[in-house]
Order: structure tokens, then C-alpha cells, then sequence
């Protein structure tokens, strides 16, 4: 497991987020498997750094529900069941109609696509959902992932509550470390995987909310149902259908 990056003038908090990233990076990568056990001491070693910013960083990652800590035992990769991603699909789907109903105007808050800042903040977006939609193309799992939380991170700074941006935000990393133990099992995931996300900036510049939330609802019903199916197959094959995240 490479260690992070960075010089001895790095500050512990830094160093800190920089070994939560680098360990959340490895259990969407599935190189730390659901149920898997280390030490903090065991961490410290592999990144050559002291057991204070591990400690703080694993803590961290428990508190995001990534981790169980176990104070006899130290910490273990969390795991998620189909009912845990149940509830995601649900609170995720909760989250997005509120953003939604804001840009539609039935809330207060919302942002306006006519305005240029706006519209030049969802053009960014959009590009994020361009990079996705090529490594869904390519099949590309891990390069996905990593555009596709930026993609929802911004588009839901966007509305204006940074506790909403957050909130969302952990849902996603949840939902993919949920359902990537069962899509790395998958020995072909190119043209795959789900690439909606232009379509879905598109909808929302045009303030269709109905299509917005059509697109999302879609995705999100057809996520729990392979996630259900792929759950049931520990063969993990799907015969080439959009999957989940």
C-alpha cells in the first residue's frame, strides 16, 4: 500500500486527511476488502509516519461509517449489506428531490441557471460528468469512482448548504464502498457502467426538474436492483448491464 505523498513540513492535520483519503481510496480500490482487520500500528508502518495522524485518520473514517473500531482489535473495513444500500438508495433519493424542488423554486435557496456564475459553475459540472461517462465507457471502475463523487460533490455545492453537500457526499462514498465489492467481481464492466450525467446537468440547466428526478430515480431503482441480484451471485455476473454507485 503506497503511502501519501508530501515533505516532512506537511502539518498533522494535513498529513491526517492525506492518510484518510490514501485508506478510503483503498477500500473503493477493493484492496482493503469488507471485514478486514489492521492496527493503527500496522498503518503507521506501511506509511512511515507516526501512530497520531493514523489514529486520527482511522477514527475519522470510522466516524464516516467506513470503518468499525474495535478496541481490542484495532479497526476493520466496514461491511454493508443490501439492506444498508437500501437505505442509501432511499436517503440518496430524499436528498436529490430537495435539491431539486429548490431549482424549481418551490424552495427558497435554489440556484438560478440563468444566472452566469451558475451557469458557468454547471458547466464545470458538466465537464466532470463528461470525464465519468469516458471511464464508464472504458470500464473503467476506479477512474469512475473518483469523477463521479467530484461530479455530485459540486453539482450539490451548487445548492447553497454545505450540511446537504456533505451529507450527500458520504452517501456517495458509502453507496460505492458498498457496492464495488460486488462490481470488481465483474470481469468486463466496459460500455457498462451508468453515464447518465450529462443528461442529468442538461435536465437541470433547463430547470426540467420531472426529467431530473426521472433520470435519478431510474438509476437509483436499477442500482438496487442489480446490487440485489449481484448480492445473490457470488459469481458476481450481470451479462453486461449498466451498474451501480
Amino acid at each position: 500500500m503506497p503511502g501519501p505523498s508530501g515533505t516532512g513540513a506537511v502539518t498533522r492535520s494535513t498529513l491526517r486527511q492525506q492518510i484518510a483519503d490514501a485508506l478510503r481510496d483503498e477500500v473503493l480500490a477493493g484492496r482493503l476488502q469488507p471485514g478486514q482487520e489492521f492496527t493503527v500500528k500496522e498503518i503507521a508502518e506501511q506509511y512511515g509516519v507516526s501512530a497520531t495522524p493514523v489514529r486520527e485518520a482511522l477514527v475519522d473514517l470510522s466516524a464516516q461509517g467506513l470503518l468499525d473500531a474495535d478496541h481490542h482489535r484495532g479497526f476493520r473495513v466496514h461491511e454493508y449489506s443490501v439492506d444498508d444500500f437500501r437505505g442509501m438508495i432511499e436517503a440518496r433519493n430524499l436528498v436529490t428531490d430537495g435539491m431539486f424542488l429548490s431549482l424549481a423554486g418551490d424552495l427558497e435557496g435554489g440556484p438560478d441557471p440563468d444566472d452566469p456564475r451558475v451557469a458557468a459553475a454547471l458547466a464545470g459540472v458538466r465537464r466532470r460528468g463528461e470525464e465519468a461517462q469516458r471511464a464508464a465507457a472504458a470500464g473503467d471502475l476506479t477512474v469512475l469512482i473518483g469523477y463521479d463523487l467530484r461530479f455530485w460533490r459540486e453539482l450539490a455545492v451548487l445548492f447553497g448548504n454545505a450540511y446537504l453537500s456533505d451529507f450527500l457526499h458520504r452517501l456517495r462514498v458509502q453507496s460505492w464502498v458498498c457496492t464495488v465489492q460486488h462490481l470488481r467481481r465483474l470481469s468486463e464492466l466496459r460500455g457498462a457502467l451508468w453515464s447518465g450525467h450529462t443528461e442529468l446537468v442538461d435536465a437541470l440547466s433547463r430547470r426540467d426538474v420531472p426529467g431530473a428526478r426521472s433520470l435519478v430515480h431510474a438509476y437509483n431503482a436499477h442500482s438496487l436492483a442489480l446490487i440485489e441480484r449481484l448480492a445473490r451471485d457470488d459469481l458476481g455476473t450481470t451479462g453486461g448491464r449498466p451498474t451501480a454507485g
